[in-house]
């Protein structure tokens, strides 16, 4: 059965960020995830996961600067240097909170993002994380939900792992992203099975929970325990009623938390 580790910027948000752990500790989760965990220090994130009993599966580089609308800049032109910082900060919070695996956010197209740059910047992470005894992954993210992101298509994704060639890079596959953006997610599943480091699930078309919307998620979650994964799958949904509620969707889906 599928392991699910909590989004804690998705979910539990009824209360702060450092107050959330305990709620996914009570709700029945053994793991979280955080897209933004330096909204808080990685010392004070790392005392809530010990006395909650969690452990923290998942973190992003930082996305930048919030005035400019900034998602990721590994892939922008001319922002090597702050890259090599989101990435230093990354792993300064891997090592505090026992974290092993960094999502890379790649950029805005409009704001410069380059292929080349990506592919140069990946390698550098991916040898720098692996030193430290951390994977990275790149994610496709749609194009309906962040508009211009420089990843779309695992197709893409797939090209740039292989191309970088680097054994501490893999895959992201967030299956609400590839749903909206390509549908056909059962067998982008397989397909992309021996780069998948790590799993998100959502359902289109409202990225609510995954008991309701255009995919049967009780089968999808069967496909991925059958095919043989052992890590976390992450809950990045937004719940539709309060997260304690909608973790009804377990019951829905036949699986069970942890």
């Amino acid at each position: 059965m599928p392991r699910f580790c909590a989004n804690l910027n998705f979910l539990f948000t009824e209360v702060p960020l450092l107050d959330r752990f305990e709620a996914a500790a009570k709700a029945g989760f053994k793991a979280v995830e955080i897209g933004n965990p330096y909204e808080a220090p990685a010392a004070d994130i790392a005392a809530r996961l010990k006395s909650n009993g969690l452990e923290l599966v998942l973190i992003n580089t930082a996305a930048g600067d919030p005035a400019k609308g900034e998602r990721g800049r590994s892939a922008l032109a001319g922002r090597d240097k702050d890259f090599e910082a989101d990435m230093e900060a990354a792993l300064a919070y891997c090592a505090a909170t026992g974290c092993k695996l960094v999502h890379v956010m790649a950029g805005l197209v409009h704001q410069g993002a380059r292929r080349e740059v990506f592919l140069a910047n990946l390698k550098k992470a991916a040898r720098r994380a692996a030193a430290a005894g951390v994977t990275v992954v790149i994610e496709p993210i749609n194009r309906r939900d962040i508009p211009g992101y420089f990843l779309n298509k695992l197709t893409e994704a797939r090209a740039i792992i292989y191309e970088v060639g680097e054994p501490s890079l893999g895959l992201q596959f967030d299956v609400y992203h590839r749903q909206v953006e390509d549908g056909d997610v059962a067998v982008a599943m397989k397909e992309y099975a021996a780069l998948t480091r790590h799993y998100q699930i959502a359902n289109p078309p409202d990225r609510g929970e995954p008991d309701a919307g255009d995919l049967n998620y009780r089968w999808l979650l069967a496909e991925i325990d059958a095919g043989g994964y052992v890590g976390w799958v992450g809950c990045e949904y937004k719940p539709r009623r309060t997260t304690v509620e909608g973790l009804s969707w377990t019951k829905a889906c036949g699986v069970t938390l942890g």
